[in-house]
């Protein structure tokens, strides 16, 4: 992997930049108008027909600009300026601005705006990179999220003072965040978390570190053998690359849904599956309807009509709130192999999160439901962590650490687990290895599981994670 670039090197790139942005948002405006003029003529325009006259548009005004700048300086504008005006207009126009070159580098994991000026940009390797302003003003970075919302489809959506949060999802999937007047010295804060690993499977992760070739024998054996498994781990630790991993692992023409806040899994763009039925839920307008927003469709409500599609499986981004109670009843009823992922800062987290959950659903759900219904549903529970050691100097080390079998309920009135793999501290290895074999062994056997690979205590990891501190 390429190393992030300095801050000096951003400072470079800020320097070689010469585009006057405050003259490019006026041009940009300036073309925005005419453009509006001739949709509105022609509404059934497409996309890359209004782009290309967008071109043409920003050549002539660019073009006018040069000419006017040439006589009111004496020197005429050099055409690789013209050109790289030419460009912020149409980023402005078309694209996210001054942000597109950050959500165009694969490198980069997260973007933060704490205001127009202060900007940093987050390296996979765990690089915190402060970069230069990304609007002339808190005006300017308004209306740049406003256009973002009205070109994703969320023109209902926008920043006012009635509305200060919106999210939304960006081209090829970025999720931004926005809060603004409830901010101080009117400021607007944005996240914007990428994914990294958008096409990926369980071999990618094997590279990557995320997992050794044992471990990812075996979770292609629970998709294969039909097994429920949660994901689970913290934010940004990668549940949803580990989750689109083993979906891949689902067989091409097998019927499958996946039902998300938001489309992150991109399974229905990969080409992989002949049979995925892709749905994501939907905000509303913010106009109450009873309870709840009017036109909103959260998870939950798409998980029942899903069922009547015919589906095998199915594929859950995140439960994080009431869909947890009929995701695990479609588990618990199914004829299994269904997937998602959950927030838990630890592996034994699991179940107490799961029942909260529960208990936040109302309607008669109590402790113990949640309990048996984890017992009756879920078969494995895979945990995901991430060491962080850019604090002294080292990196970011995400892995599976953990690989709980579900085996009904135990003594206590808890879930009863085997911890089939899990980090084996005496010999410096936090990673996920084996520990045990499950007692559903045979199923894993009859699709394919050479059981020998589970007797090896080291896995197929060459040495141990390669961390500056261990744990004592």
């Amino acid at each position: 992997m390429a190393p992030a670039p300095s801050a000096t090197a951003h400072a470079q790139q800020a320097q070689d930049d010469d585009v006057d942005h405050a003259i490019a948002a006026h041009l940009k405006r300036q073309v925005a108008d005419q453009l509006a003029k001739i949709v509105e003529r022609d509404p059934s325009m497409g996309q890359d027909e209004r782009q290309q006259r967008g071109r043409a548009l920003i050549s002539e005004a660019v073009a006018i600009w040069a000419t006017a700048s040439a006589v009111e300086s004496g020197r005429p504008v050099p055409p690789a300026a013209e050109r790289r005006m030419a460009a912020a207009v149409f980023d402005l126009l078309f694209r996210a601005g001054r942000l597109q070159r950050y959500l165009d580098d694969d490198r980069i994991e997260n973007i933060f705006v704490n205001g127009h000026d202060r900007v940093w940009v987050d390296y996979g390797e765990g690089q915190r990179v402060k970069v230069p302003p990304i609007a002339e003003s808190e005006e300017d970075l308004r209306e740049l999220l406003r256009d973002l919302a009205r070109r994703s489809g969320s023109g209902e959506r926008t920043l006012s003072t009635a509305n200060p949060f919106l999210a939304l999802q960006l081209e090829d999937g970025p999720r931004l965040q926005v809060i603004s007047e409830v901010t101080p010295n009117g400021r607007t804060y944005v996240a914007i978390r990428r994914h990294r690993v958008r096409d990926v499977d369980l071999a990618g992760l094997v590279r990557l570190g995320s997992i050794d070739t044992t471990l990812a024998t075996f979770l292609a054996a629970l998709i294969r053998a039909k097994k429920n498994v949660m994901i689970v781990g913290t934010q940004g630790v990668g549940k949803t690359s580990l989750l689109r991993a083993m979906a891949r692992e689902i067989p091409a023409d097998e019927r499958i849904g996946t039902l998300e806040t938001e489309f992150e899994l991109f399974l229905h763009e990969l080409g992989v599956h002949e049979q995925i039925v892709p749905m994501a839920a939907r905000e509303g307008n913010g106009e109450r309807a009873g309870d709840r927003s009017a036109g909103e469709i959260t998870v939950s409500d798409l998980i029942y009509p899903a069922l009547r599609m015919s589906l095998r499986r199915m594929v859950v981004g995140e439960v994080r709130g009431p869909e947890v109670v009929p995701m695990l009843r479609v588990m618990t009823n199914g004829e299994g192999g269904s997937l998602c992922t959950l927030h838990a800062r630890e592996p034994g987290m699991t179940f107490d999160r799961i029942a909260e959950l529960y208990l936040e659903y109302g309607h008669g759900m109590t402790e113990t439901l949640a309990y048996r219904q984890c017992a009756n549903g879920l078969d494995f529970v895979v945990f995901v962590q991430m060491l962080d050691e850019t604090g002294i100097g080292g990196r970011r080390h995400r892995f599976v650490s953990h690989v709980l079998e579900v085996t009904g309920m135990g003594e206590n009135g808890r879930p009863a687990t085997n911890t089939v793999f899990g980090p084996r501290p005496e010999a410096g290895e936090p990673r996920a290895v084996p520990l045990m074999h499950p007692s559903c062994l045979g199923d894993l056997m009859r699709v394919g599981l050479p059981a020998h690979l589970l007797d090896n205590p080291h896995g197929t990891w060459e040495r141990p994670l390669d961390l500056k501190v261990r744990a004592m």
